[in-house]
């Protein structure tokens, strides 16, 4: 989908930072006090973690399909680096 792990973990510490501009928000331009401030705080700070392990998710994924291509260019590559055609044994 074009999304990458490095996006999740900008997203993640933007969310951090959200968190606490809305609480230095919430608590200066309110009236309803403290409390109110650190639930919206809090409400906005729990998504970090979601998009760091989403993020990490991605990574693996990223990693896995990294793995992937370069075992296949290596298997291309080491077959025909010989002049020969690749075998079809095992198929």
């Amino acid at each position: 989908m074009g999304v990458k792990s490095s996006m999740m973990y900008v997203a993640g510490l933007a969310s951090i930072g959200a968190s606490v501009a809305v609480w230095f928000t919430s608590n200066s331009k309110e009236s309803a006090g403290v409390d109110r401030a650190d639930r919206w705080g809090i409400f906005i700070g729990e998504w970090a973690p979601t998009f760091f392990a989403m993020g990490i998710a991605l990574r693996m994924e990223e990693t896995r399909e990294e793995m992937r291509s370069s075992i296949e260019q290596e298997s291309f590559s080491g077959s025909y680096s010989e002049g020969r055609m690749p075998s079809r044994a095992g198929i």
